[in-house]
């Protein structure tokens, strides 16, 4: 396993040359990492389209309510990686192992907190008004994946403690070799070999917990006992807590969490809403989702690289180094919209249709609709984009809580009341919602670019030197 670390520039210049190759050299193994990740969803998807429609949509479902908790829960990752960045810069090797270790802390108790829902959510499924098979077989699904959330967020902590540290390769080759892992164990449980029973959407869940817990041990190994990381004691009397530490992670993780929840919760709830439009409706918005959250993942990758290169930036307090990364990164953010802009609109009808076997008689229903919803995601490549960077940003210089009003009030306040007015009042059913998507998006992404630019200003400088 390698040990190359990405060199993290301690004072580059404010050229834009030199902080795009900054920005890329830590985003590109981000970005591919975040498609490794996204890739065992997909997976998931396209083994579980393969098996039936059925399957297809409450594994879908299902997955969609555990993606809103999971992303909640990586509100305390999301926080410890700007954290370690900061401290980092300062030299300041206790502050590193505290707040990865607290991020932990914080990502088991939550997973602990939240699981009860998992075991019993066939009922809510049912009252949400999902068709009965598909919420028994989302309910059993979710009672599954349930006990993979505590390894997965600690993955996720792990990540951002090794990002931070500008170790992203590894984080990479992790996640890809995790996908592979994932595919076999579907093979397996979904399908019903090597004398396996024949599981469908239960045998993906069963999939994924042990994947993630493969991936957990790994890390672990990795961030434990590499000889260029031992100094950190990252698990050297782990079960001792840290108060301050603790209080510290969740004040800035918590809002993270909150924001992010605001938006997956958005897209959770206009998924319970295709339901009320049929298992077709709701199979032809899972399949678009996953494409557009695919997509979404070189997004994250930036906007991870953000985060990092500004936590960096701030803990040397070199403002027009910061205000120069953020340039790149906004700058190389749009270009990927724009590009992702073409591929909806050119190769929609052939991304649509890989998730579905050719012999499937519902194609002709499900492939046109996933098409028609990729184009209304072609409109908010650069808003959806544009939220994306601006909540990297804002955590590089660890302003967390209004970013999570302003999400709140966009998403929920915005765009779900306009998704549900334009499918069922104004009879736009699944086109509908997400233009609803489309509002939200926007309205946040104007006002967090906004929120982050006027805290950098030289004049204003309180944000950044917190």
């Amino acid at each position: 396993m390698s040990q190359h670390a990405t060199t993290l520039p301690d004072s580059a210049p404010p050229g834009f040359r030199v902080q795009a190759r900054a920005v890329l050299g830590l985003g590109l193994p981000l970005i591919g990492s975040h498609l490794a990740q996204f890739g065992l969803h997909v997976t998931d998807t396209i083994m579980l389209g393969w098996y039936g429609v059925t399957d297809l949509a409450a594994g879908a479902l299902g997955a969609t309510v555990f993606f809103a908790f999971f992303t909640f829960g990586t509100g305390y990752a999301n926080a410890v990686m700007p954290m370690v960045a900061t401290a980092a810069a300062r030299d300041d090797e206790p502050e590193v192992r505290r707040a990865t270790r607290m991020g932990l802390w914080l990502s088991l108790i939550f997973a602990a907190l939240v699981l009860p829902f998992f075991l019993w959510s066939a009922p809510i499924l049912d009252t949400l008004g999902q068709e009965e098979e598909v919420a028994r077989l989302g309910g059993a699904y979710l009672a599954i994946v349930g006990l993979g959330l505590a390894p997965a967020l600690m993955v996720m902590v792990l990540k951002s403690y090794l990002a931070a540290l500008g170790r992203t390769q590894v984080v990479l080759w992790v996640t890809v070799a995790a996908v592979f892992v994932n595919i076999f164990f579907n093979w397996v449980f979904i399908f019903g070999n090597l004398g396996v029973a024949e599981m469908g959407a239960r045998g993906a869940a069963i999939a994924s917990v042990l994947v993630q817990l493969f991936t957990l041990a790994v890390m672990l190994a990795y961030a434990a006992w590499l000889p260029a990381l031992r100094r950190y004691a990252l698990l050297v009397r782990f079960w001792r807590p840290d108060w301050a530490a603790l209080r510290a992670v969740n004040a800035l993780g918590l809002p993270i969490g909150l924001a992010m929840l605001a938006e997956t919760g958005m897209f959770a709830a206009s998924a319970v809403m295709m339901g009320w439009l049929g298992a077709q409706t709701l199979a032809a918005h899972s399949i678009a989702l996953e494409i557009t959250a695919m997509f979404f993942m070189v997004h994250m990758g930036l906007s991870n690289a953000a985060t990092v290169l500004v936590g960096r930036a701030r803990g040397r307090r070199d403002l027009p180094g910061l205000r120069a990364a953020a340039r790149a990164s906004v700058i190389i953010s749009m270009a990927v919209a724009l590009a992702t802009m073409l591929v909806y609109i050119t190769l929609g009808e052939f991304m649509v249709g890989a998730f579905l076997a050719p012999d499937n008689p519902e194609r002709a229903v499900i492939v046109p609709l996933g098409v028609t919803l990729l184009w209304v995601a072609a409109l908010f490549q650069l808003a959806d984009g544009g939220q994306a960077m601006a909540m990297g940003l804002l955590r590089g210089i660890q302003d967390t809580r209004v970013p999570m009003v302003i999400a709140a009030i966009s998403y929920w306040l915005i765009g779900i009341p306009a998704g549900y007015a334009l499918a069922f009042m104004l009879g736009l059913e699944g086109v509908g919602l997400w233009f609803g998507l489309v509002a939200g998006l926007t309205v946040a992404a104007l006002a967090l670019m906004l929120r982050f630019w006027r805290a950098v200003r030289p004049a204003e400088s309180g944000a950044f030197h917190a």
